[in-house]
């Protein structure tokens, strides 16, 4: 069921609301978060790390706009997966990044081809991921980073602290929604609540002595991207399987996104649009491939962001890509997003997160939920809890391609829903045949 107080996704509002909700998207985003794990992993150098980040913006910019504006043409923001991490930093490890860029080249053109080409990826949805396994999918997505959210909140030196300024953060956004949608005269604060909250959380992490920002003056202005900056592309065998293997959960997870993009805005997911979608997808790849970065897929937190904003124009998704991009060439800027107390981006992540799970059930909420479709729904997501409170020492333990899923509760939770659904009898009649 659409919202009502929602915008059309075609509306076209001013370049700067535009501009100032396309803001709000990126800094929700916390697209940093994944190449600085990467290169952790990695042991990347502190050039290549600043590398990484940068292309990881750009790539991310560029791949915004080619699907919002051009393919999908949904608001969906594209950014940096989860998912690929433990693959990437395995192939990386032991082959060199040149392995895990020469990868995604083959994968992404597989990718493509399954989309508009072929018009083979709509009817692979329809058969493994109906209405109750991207609702269940959507549920995984919130949960499973809520742990997330909640770790950068109590991790550091200040915990008592970190906690207030999280706290403060929640409590500022909440009352931003809240007065927006009650009092119409307000409706600005709704608009405005992430960037006010990031504000508000900022300043009291600042009363604490808490924000540092610092590194803004030492980054330069301007740095142009350059093709291939970690080396040669090279092409095995293996790490292009194993690329592959990955990229199916990664798209189990973005379909995940856009159902729930569909169920906050109403607009129909039909196969046109998802056929558009994977070569959107599989294009921002490539051109990840070529510049470097995190390999991106559909931000699931920009779903919270419509429902929280109330605007679903994909104008504003569009101006959030030209954002990025300018991001990644102005080191300076993406000091400062970098600059924002973790605190801060972890208390208004985890609201986004409960706004992300209760979407999903709104895709859920006409199923009947019988025992067998209660098992579809409730076993992913204790899997992927199971998967994410996982001990490290543990998940280290696994063979290497059961630790690269276990890496990610949502990669779990959303293979999880797919086989279940598939394979569990779905009638009275099929049980008796069973």
């Amino acid at each position: 069921m659409k919202n009502t107080t929602l915008t059309n996704i075609d509306e076209k509002i001013s370049i700067p609301t535009s501009f100032s909700l396309g803001a709000q998207h990126v800094l929700a985003m916390d697209l940093y978060i994944v190449p600085i794990i990467l290169a952790g992993l990695l042991s990347l150098s502190v050039s290549d790390t600043s590398s990484l980040i940068q292309m990881t913006f750009i790539v991310a910019g560029i791949a915004t706009i080619i699907q919002s504006g051009l393919l999908l043409k949904m608001p969906v923001m594209q950014g940096p997966s989860y998912i690929p991490i433990g693959a990437i930093a395995a192939i990386g490890k032991t082959m060199g990044m040149g392995a895990v860029y020469g990868a995604m080249i083959p994968v992404a053109i597989f990718v493509a081809l399954l989309g508009k080409p072929a018009n083979l990826f709509s009817k692979l949805v329809k058969r493994f991921v109906p209405p109750i396994v991207g609702g269940t999918v959507i549920i995984v997505v919130g949960i499973s980073l809520l742990p997330v959210a909640f770790n950068g909140i109590y991790s550091g030196e200040r915990p008592t602290e970190n906690i207030l300024i999280a706290l403060t953060s929640m409590v500022s956004l909440s009352s931003f929604i809240l007065l927006g949608c009650f009092f119409k005269s307000l409706h600005w604060l709704r608009l405005a609540s992430v960037i006010g909250a990031i504000v508000i959380g900022t300043l009291v992490a600042a009363f604490y002595g808490m924000a540092d920002f610092s590194a803004v003056g030492s980054s330069s202005w301007l740095q142009l991207p350059t093709l291939l900056p970690f080396g040669e592309l090279t092409f095995d065998p293996m790490a292009i399987l194993t690329m592959l293997f990955i990229s199916m959960i990664v798209l189990v997870e973005t379909t995940g996104t856009w159902c729930a993009v569909s169920a906050v805005t109403g607009v129909d997911l039909n196969d046109e649009r998802l056929n558009r979608g994977a070569t959107g997808e599989a294009a921002g790849n490539f051109v990840c491939s070529l510049l470097g970065g995190s390999p991106v897929t559909g931000y699931s937190t920009n779903a919270g962001i419509i429902a929280v904003t109330g605007v679903s124009s994909r104008r504003a998704i569009i101006a959030g890509g030209v954002i990025l991009l300018i991001l990644g060439l102005v080191p300076k800027l993406t000091s400062l997003i970098a600059s924002v107390p973790h605190a801060v981006i972890s208390g208004i992540f985890s609201v986004i997160c409960v706004v992300i799970a209760m979407n999903g059930f709104r895709v859920i909420q006409h199923i009947q939920l019988n025992e067998r479709n209660m098992l579809v729904v409730g076993l992913p997501i204790m899997l992927s809890l199971g998967a994410v409170l996982m001990p490290r020492e543990l998940v280290y333990a696994l063979p290497e391609m059961a630790g690269y899923l276990v890496n990610s509760g949502i990669a779990i939770g959303a293979l999880a829903a797919v086989i279940l659904n598939f394979v569990l009898p779905s009638t009275q009649t099929e049980l008796e045949n069973a």
